[in-house]
């Protein structure tokens, strides 16, 4: 599922650099001991458990909010292993533009806004790939989508998992889906959707000006974006 824990042991961070005990949150992490991220670690795996009804060594959470705190997670779950999926931005901006959250993504109901969230995230990702080169396990949408086999098995080697038939007919689960993709992962792959924003260019233009020129070097990233931005901050 998407889980808000992780945001939520964050959200506690913040708000003593909210209450002017630290200048960031990057200096309030660097005030952690190792005792301390090993409680925080602990923590999250508590409050989590209820939603771990087997013995499996692993689980997966799925919160897109989570790229804000990969330092946080590498420190706290030194065994987590990081995946960022990525879409074409346009696209990628333009399916949360349109989907109508619950709550919590504020940001995604306006084009230009949802453009500069989208602007940090790369860069903050960026700062991490230099940090730390592959740490972060990527994948590209438009790349699965054309050879999903040969993506998920880099994927689950990445992991340190064995492949499965069963990992390519995803559709057949009966597991409870309770997220926005509920219908899409009752279906096979299929290659609709990594053109259909362009159908909708004429209406783009503030999400396409917000996002400058990610939205013609993807999947690459400008050699600069993220270079002021500490890769330590949770």
């Amino acid at each position: 599922m998407e889980l808000p824990d992780m945001m939520m042991i964050a959200q506690r961070l913040e708000s003593r650099v909210e209450e002017g005990e630290f200048a960031g949150l990057g200096a309030a992490i660097a005030t952690l001991s190792s005792t301390d991220l090993a409680r925080l670690g602990e923590e999250y795996l508590d409050r989590t458990r209820v939603h771990r009804k087997t013995g499996k060594p692993r689980f997966i959470d799925k919160m897109p909010n989570n790229w804000q705190h990969v330092g946080l997670i590498r420190l706290i779950l030194p065994n987590a292993v990081i995946i960022d999926a990525r879409r074409h931005p346009m696209a990628c901006c333009f399916s949360g533009w349109k989907q109508h959250f619950a709550r919590g993504q504020v940001f995604s109901y306006d084009l230009a806004e949802i453009g500069t969230y989208y602007g940090d995230y790369v860069a903050q990702m960026a700062a991490f790939d230099r940090a730390a080169p592959g740490a972060v396990h990527r994948v590209i949408y438009e790349r699965m989508v054309a050879d999903t086999p040969g993506e998920v098995r880099r994927l689950l080697d990445h992991v340190g998992v064995p492949f499965e038939e069963a990992c390519l007919e995803f559709w057949r689960t009966r597991r409870a889906v309770r997220t926005a993709s509920s219908e899409q992962v009752r279906q096979p792959i299929f290659t609709d959707a990594v053109e259909h924003w362009r159908m909708f260019t004429p209406w783009l233009g503030p999400l396409e000006t917000a996002l400058g020129p990610l939205a013609t070097s993807y999947p690459a990233v400008p050699e600069d974006l993220g270079r002021d931005k500490p890769a330590e901050v949770g």
